[in-house]
């Protein structure tokens, strides 16, 4: 009679000793991400009166500009996410392959354009590409364009600037799922009598595909939100949804015709990601493999794969294959992450500058630039209460992520997929949509401008790379010495304290600058919720580099670049310290 009580008093014992840790995530993205965004979806279809009113979006449909910037925001996202996944797959098989040392090291590489700054990387293809740009002028001697043209503002310059960005995280996102696939496959049908050709089509790039599909996701989905890169490299034909946000907020202050546009963005996202989730599976995003598998196609294209692959192996004999294959991938590498990596550097000389004029080759050595940012008070403002808010949300959004991952790793089956869904959702949501949620909730609560709403903002956006980064390391944690302290009496707490947080040290560490980093970099929520005289930093470039390009801001962007380069380098020395315990 006694044994159904205790069963579902040790039911219940279990239950909290699961969810409890993560109950303050799922309140706080109830709270500060889900309620905001139904708020767009009411203010969209409902006015000030309550009454049901779609005026916006027959405003949206009937205009032929917004159709027109609808397009082309589409257009650009999917050429920019085409484009990334394109070019960034070989450099990803080519990591892959290699073992973790030199992997580590190319990836340091990517990783460092990768969080650098969106203003930082902008403002360096602005200095490449206008009018007395370094590329421009060349371009102009080599014949390819006349003295009177630019490469930007114009279609090129958007392109090349969002390829630029997303590259990175194209690389970044396939690269995990390679790293998962089972060799031994490969190996298999090569025995089989499979040539190298048909073996990579047929057996490895299938298995490839749902990181390939993660990557154009991602990317696409954040090009949604893009507003930074065409506003500063492209003309107003270039125009993206994300401006018209913008200034329908800060310009025409429509708040009902904003929301509808974030709207339309909001179930775009949603489409592709309910699409991603049905074909690849959501949890691949955070580099599980093991996921349902993506065929290559119908009967037919399959058939052809294979005999394109035949094709390829008799036109290519074995041995020239094997002697070539390394070393194109390795110069094709060598030439995506000087892509990647030179137009950053590029801006450090010109902030040695003596000139005020931005000019190749700059005239050199000068700290006035420095010395500059170092006595404005408006720019050291800006730094301090970035990096005040950085820290605060970096701590925040690791406490939050902790718990949220220890309950992924614990709880059913059934549950993984809506929970780590919630976690991610503000990943895939494109930020300017989670921007105006907020600024409509922090209106009405009477915290715009203030830090506590820049914190929030913040940690909603860093929470999913902070539940990404903990549940790789929670993946390789050994639960077996977490059960064993249990057995000898230790608490839930003396467990946590000598246990899971010294063990996972590498990767709560890797997670808090990651945190910091997004916080830091971030101007969306900066822009709508930032306000007042002093602002954050990236928001304080902004409005500085809508005016003119000046050594002042190259001196800025240095200091950043510094701070990414020290702050990658101390991750990776954590991880590689973590791994040889």
């Amino acid at each position: 009679m006694q044994t159904a009580p205790l069963s579902a008093a040790a039911n219940g014992r279990r239950f909290s000793r699961v969810w409890l840790p993560a109950l303050p995530a799922i309140l706080f993205l109830a709270v500060f991400f889900v309620v905001p965004v139904l708020q767009i979806l009411q203010g969209g279809f409902f006015s000030e009166d309550g009454t049901f009113d779609v005026s916006p979006f027959e405003r949206l449909v009937s205009a032929p500009v917004y159709l027109k910037v609808l397009w082309t925001t589409f257009g650009i996202s999917f050429g920019t996410a085409l484009l990334s996944v394109i070019l960034g797959y070989p450099v990803a098989y080519l990591l892959s392959s290699l073992t973790e040392g030199a992997r580590n090291r190319w990836v340091l590489w990517i990783l460092l354009p990768f969080w650098t700054s969106y203003l930082v990387k902008t403002y360096a293809w602005m200095l490449l590409l206008s009018k007395t740009g370094l590329l421009t002028t060349v371009a102009a001697l080599l014949g390819l364009v006349s003295d009177h043209d630019t490469l930007a503002p114009s279609m090129f310059g958007v392109l090349v600037g969002m390829v630029h960005a997303m590259l990175p995280l194209a690389v970044l996102t396939i690269l995990p799922t390679m790293q998962g696939i089972n060799r031994q496959l490969s190996s298999a049908a090569e025995i089989l009598g499979a040539g190298r050709a048909s073996n990579f089509l047929t057996v490895f790039f299938p298995l490839s595909l749902p990181g390939v599909a993660a990557a154009g996701l991602l990317v696409f989905i954040t090009c949604l939100g893009f507003f930074i890169v065409p506003a500063l490299l492209g003309t107003p034909r270039e125009s993206m949804i994300a401006q018209l946000v913008i200034a329908s907020v800060l310009e025409l202050l429509d708040m009902r015709f904003a929301g509808a546009l974030s709207i339309v963005i909001l179930l775009c996202s949603v489409v592709v990601f309910y699409v991603y989730d049905r074909v690849a599976g959501l949890t691949s995003l955070a580099g599980e493999t093991g996921q349902r598998s993506m065929n290559a196609g119908p009967g037919w294209m399959t058939r052809l794969v294979y005999q394109a692959g035949g094709m390829l192996d008799r036109v290519f004999s074995p041995s020239s294959i094997r002697a070539r294959r390394i070393n194109v991938l390795a110069g094709y590498c060598l030439v995506t992450v000087g892509f990647l990596v030179l137009p950053v550097l590029i801006v450090i000389p010109i902030a040695f500058s003596k000139t005020a004029v931005v000019a190749f080759p700059p005239e050199m050595f000068s700290l006035r630039w420095f010395t500059d940012f170092i006595e404005s008070p408006v720019w050291q403002a800006a730094m301090f209460r970035s990096l005040g808010v950085g820290a605060v949300t970096a701590v925040l959004a690791v406490i939050l992520g902790f718990g949220a991952t220890y309950t992924l790793t614990k709880v059913s089956g059934r549950w993984v997929k809506p929970l780590f869904a919630l976690y991610v959702a503000p990943l895939i949501v494109p930020r300017i949509v989670v921007a105006i949620g907020l600024l409509y909730l922090f209106a009405s609560l009477g915290m715009t401008g203030s830090n506590t709403a820049l914190v929030i903002g913040h940690t909603i956006l860093a929470i999913p790379y902070v539940v990404v980064t903990l549940a790789a390391g929670f993946r390789q944690f050994d639960w077996r010495l977490d059960d064993a302290a249990r057995i000898l009496g230790a608490s839930a707490f003396a467990r946590l304290r000598t246990v899971l947080l010294p063990l996972l040290a590498g990767s709560i560490t890797s997670a808090l600058l990651f945190a910091f980093i997004v916080s830091f970099d971030d101007l969306t929520i900066a822009i709508f919720v930032s306000g007042g005289v002093t602002t954050t930093l990236p928001k304080q470039m902004w409005d500085d580099i809508q005016l003119a390009v000046s050594p002042t801001l190259a001196a800025v962007s240095t200091l950043l670049i510094l701070l990414i380069t020290l702050i990658i380098l101390l991750s990776s020395y954590i991880k590689s310290k973590g791994s040889r315990r």
